[in-house]
């Protein structure tokens, strides 16, 4: 089938639709129906099913004679260490966690938190809170103290299951200090702490409350799985919030099985025994999605990557993993690829290696610029297709199916639509503008199956987030437009859309023109606080390896070519040359930071940020040019 002919399926039967994707599930006992839409506009998917997501991600495929197949591939650059786990290993070295956990206390419903490294540990302590129907919360590995605590006091856990350390390229970063002192804040106070210990760092443990390990386990009845309501919350997954305080997404049992196993065929082209890597972090929405549950449920294998994307050792790190374990898809962030192409401009080190078995490059997580898309594709030979998606949705609104049928590649779109997601573009009362203008991007009610059916003990903080603006309707945050042939363009968050004289203009816009200009390498514009025209873009360009011009004249070339691209009314007369921007760890530029230093307001460092010192580098740059102004 095509993939009009498949979207037109889900739209004209949803209900059949889902009940026919449900069926790639192993159910304990099978939901009566799909939709449960009696509390809407809260919704359900397969309430009423039995399910169990460790059951489907390890235990089926063993009993099915493939527990030879590898599950995990661990490679790790910056400890020097690679091996691989089966799928039968796999299966005991859960059951037996989940089996010390259970003889602690740990029950169904209860919370763990899981605050680890890139290990494969991090896995099997996800997979075993699933066994038991414990609900884990993953906090990304090395997060400040405080962070933790705030996360700690709404999720109250029961458990908390840590590493001793994590491995940066040039640092050590001492988790188990951070945790005693995310435990001292906190109101919540764990029952008992697991830390499994990495031989670059051995923490000390608090006797009585902390646990090694491998001790933990010593001598425990392995655990069974056990079944679980289908609405039964999977996880909690903290994503930032606009008052300070983070927002906790949660996942339901049956409908993210149902959407990852539907979506590891459909949009990403995998088959049970195919190697699909995401090179991401288990503390991001990816690493659930696409490192920890979708390859095991859906049979294939993932690959836990321990590294970056340059200086493990090379920017040809990615072309030696890709190699080296036969991957068919990558999954990462445009931003690990503009690392790359910054280090590496002319793709020599691409060179070094067989990449005969690659057959797609996928990029989310930050908008991908048709500049570095179209180095991928000229570089790699194969696809590079761009697909949208948030934390909250749990997987890809728009994508290019390649299960199903691959799609032109427009490029600066993340093509079109999926199954299960009816996209409008809204203006700022609610009516859908004409093709081509840009508005509010947001998704009829019901979300499909795997997104977020409500927030962590916060509906009411739900429905102001994302349901009340436009009734009837999910509110996505971002801004765009579709063109004649129903293809999404993601232009900017709303919030950086910019007034300049009364003109709505798209920051993403800019960007896509600045990154065409052979000497840039990555960057990102700003909405700056104007006098006479409100607002004005501001570029912050990062130059490529060996580029020997002169600043001055890079930008009068940027300024010129927004003029001539886009035209007068942007307004592009500001831009400064930086060494690298301030971005989370998982990619995202932090657009929002920076205007308010280039504004003179107060600001917080993020939780997430990668480096807080690039921000004192941004200040020093922006007053250079009279940043803020007097």
């Amino acid at each position: 089938m095509s993939y009009a002919e498949v979207y037109d399926s889900w739209k004209s039967d949803p209900e059949g639709f889902w009940m026919k994707a449900a069926q790639g599930i192993s159910w304990f006992k099978p939901p009566s129906k799909a939709l449960f839409d009696e509390n809407a506009p809260i919704y359900e998917w397969f309430a009423d099913a039995e399910v169990n997501t460790c059951y489907n991600a390890v235990d089926r495929h063993v009993e099915a004679g493939n527990g030879m197949r590898t599950a995990i591939i661990y490679d790790s650059p910056v400890t020097h260490t690679k091996h691989s786990i089966s799928y039968a290993e796999l299966q005991t070295r859960v059951a037996s966690l989940a089996g010390a956990l259970r003889a602690k206390g740990v029950e169904k419903g209860d919370r763990v938190l899981i605050y680890m490294p890139m290990v494969p540990e991090a896995i099997e302590a996800m997979l075993a809170c699933a066994r038991l129907g414990a609900i884990h919360s993953v906090v990304f590995g090395g997060f400040a103290a405080n962070e933790l605590a705030v996360r700690i006091d709404d999720a109250k856990p029961k458990a908390i299951i840590a590493a001793s350390c994590g491995i940066e390229p040039n640092r050590v970063i001492h988790y188990k200090p951070l945790l005693d002192g995310a435990i001292d804040l906190a109101g919540h106070k764990p029952d008992f702490c697991v830390i499994f210990q990495r031989e670059q760092e051995v923490a000390h443990l608090q006797e009585g409350r902390d646990f090694s390990w491998h001790a933990f386990q010593y001598g425990v009845e392995p655990a069974e799985c056990v079944p679980v309501a289908g609405n039964h919350p999977s996880y909690i997954l903290y994503t930032s919030g606009t008052t300070g305080q983070p927002k906790g997404v949660i996942r339901h049992t049956a409908g993210q099985l149902v959407a990852l196993d539907w979506t590891m065929g459909a949009i990403y082209d995998i088959n049970p025994g195919d190697v699909f890597w995401a090179a991401s972090d288990v503390g991001w929405v990816v690493g659930h999605s696409y490192i920890a549950y979708g390859q095991l449920i859906h049979g294939a294998t993932t690959i836990v990557f321990e590294g970056k994307p340059v200086g493990t050792p090379d920017a040809g790190t990615f072309w030696r993993v890709i190699e080296e374990y036969g991957v068919k898809a990558l999954f990462t962030a445009p931003t690990a690829f503009r690392a790359i192409k910054r280090e590496d401009p002319k793709g020599e080190l691409i060179k070094k290696y067989d990449l005969s078995k690659f057959k797609t490059l996928f990029l989310a997580g930050e908008r991908a610029d048709p500049d570095t898309i179209v180095w991928a594709q000229s570089k790699l030979g194969v696809p590079v297709i761009d697909h949208w998606w948030q934390t909250e949705t749990g997987w890809a609104i728009a994508a290019n199916p390649m299960g199903i049928e691959p799609l032109p590649v427009k490029l600066g779109s993340p093509s079109v639509p999926m199954p299960g997601y009816d996209v409008h573009i809204l203006d700022e009362g609610g009516h859908e503008v004409k093709t081509g203008e840009m508005g509010a991007i947001v998704i009829k009610l019901p979300l499909p199956p795997g997104t977020l059916p409500n927030l962590w003990n916060a509906q009411e903080r739900y429905h102001c987030a994302y349901l009340n603006t436009f009734p009837g309707y999910y509110e996505t945050g971002d801004a765009g437009y579709k063109d004649e042939d129903g293809y999404l363009y993601i232009m900017a968050r709303t919030d950086d859309v910019i007034n300049v004289a009364g003109h709505r203009l798209s920051t993403g816009a800019m960007e896509e023109v600045l990154a065409s200009h052979n000497d840039i390498a990555e960057c990102a514009v700003i909405g700056v606080a104007d006098a006479l025209k409100g607002q004005l873009p501001l570029g912050l360009l990062c130059l490529n390896a060996g580029c020997e011009r002169d600043d001055a004249d890079i930008i009068k070339d940027v300024i010129k070519l927004v003029r001539n691209k886009i035209g007068p009314v942007a307004a592009f007369k500001l831009a400064v040359v930086v060494d690298r921007l301030p971005k989370t760890r998982s990619g995202k530029i932090l657009r929002a930071t920076m205007v308010k230093i280039a504004n003179g307001e107060d600001y917080k460092a993020p939780a997430t940020i990668d480096d807080p010192a690039i921000l004192d580098e941004i200040t020093t740059a922006l007053a250079a040019i009279g940043y803020p102004g007097s």
